[in-house]
């Protein structure tokens, strides 16, 4: 036996507990929110006008994913930020943690591409800062929408207390961050000293110059940011709001009318939903969204069945489709790479 083993034997009960947390949301729970041969035949029964409508609205959303990677990396191209967007996607949705593997690979493609290092990692750092602060801020924007309709929640609320709180400290830490290079160098020291705490815990050496690294990527991210920050904040809006709209247009063309569940409480069910998830428990999700938002939806008036049917369709839109599109944008990233050597241009 190596030391390497009980790290390893970790990864793999990982692996076999996310899984089986979503194989019993999925197969144990989901099904006894609905009939499930009453689901289907909701989905089998489809007009043609509203597949065609959903089919859309999904393509629509996959764009937005890639709108906002070039708002924040000068020179990528639609179908460049496509096959990187793509394949992590697909790695986010089909392996645990997947969305960490996915950084590096989203890195190693646009490296593939010419696109500098510290540009790649500015542009998913102002991406993921954006993208965090819309998930913190949609439970404030759904519980004003719903409190003008006399429909808030306590659950609602309590989610919307909890990113309001959040969403201020963030914006207070990283505008602060982001707009001095002294309080960057020293949010960089106290994080490079937590980090090597833990390390040294873990029997490994201090990281180190995280004081410097921060002061230097807040000089160039503050650089994006003053050229791109309108683009960059407009490109996360509609891209969050494109998936909102796949949702709501699945729980119309199931047959669930606004005065089942209005638009207010499908993006109450859906703001809730994308921040209970921020925490990767299961890949992409799975099972902790379609049962959480059946749940939430179905609390808010909509029939079970058509519900569940909905969230189905909602999730093979949204999750499902993205892995075989990220296999097809390994088959094109491969035969570019055997062209041209993994490398970057630039810096």
């Amino acid at each position: 036996m190596t030391t390497s083993d009980p790290p390893q034997r970790v990864k793999v009960w990982r692996i076999v507990g996310s899984l089986a947390v979503a194989a019993v949301l999925l197969i144990g729970i989901l099904p006894q929110l609905a009939d499930l041969g009453e689901v289907w035949a909701t989905i089998g029964g489809l007009a043609p006008v509203w597949v065609a409508a959903l089919l859309l609205a999904s393509a629509w959303n996959i764009a937005t994913y890639q709108f906002v990677m070039m708002s924040a990396l000068p020179g990528l191209s639609m179908g460049r930020a496509f096959v990187a967007g793509q394949l992590s996607t697909a790695l986010a949705n089909t392996v645990p943690a997947g969305a960490v593997v996915g950084v590096g690979v989203t890195y190693t493609v646009l490296r593939s591409f010419g696109h500098g290092t510290r540009a790649i990692a500015i542009a998913a750092a102002v991406t993921g800062l954006f993208n965090t602060f819309v998930k913190l801020g949609l439970p404030i924007v759904a519980l004003a929408w719903l409190a003008l309709g006399g429909e808030a929640s306590a659950a609602l609320a309590a989610t919307a207390v909890t990113g309001l709180a959040v969403l201020v400290a963030a914006l207070v830490v990283g505008g602060l961050s982001l707009s001095r290079a002294s309080i960057a160098r020293r949010t960089g020291e106290v994080a490079g000293a937590l980090v090597s705490r833990v390390r040294r815990l873990l029997k490994r050496g201090p990281v180190t110059d995280w004081g410097e690294r921060f002061a230097d990527f807040q000089s160039r991210s503050a650089e994006v940011l003053r050229d791109r920050w309108g683009l960059v904040t407009l490109s996360t809006l509609v891209s969050h709001l494109s998936l909102y709209l796949v949702l709501l247009a699945a729980l119309r063309a199931v047959g669930i009318e606004p005065g089942e569940v209005s638009a207010a409480q499908a993006m109450g069910a859906f703001a809730f939903v994308r921040l209970a998830t921020a925490l990767p428990i299961t890949p992409g999700g799975l099972g902790v969204v379609e049962l959480g938002m059946s749940a939430a939806l179905t609390v808010a008036g909509g029939p079970e069945a058509q519900v569940v049917a909905a969230v189905l369709i909602y999730r093979t839109l949204t999750y499902a489709l993205q892995v075989p599109l990220g296999a097809l944008s390994w088959v094109v990233w491969r035969r570019h790479a055997r062209r041209r050597p993994v490398g970057a241009q630039g810096s």
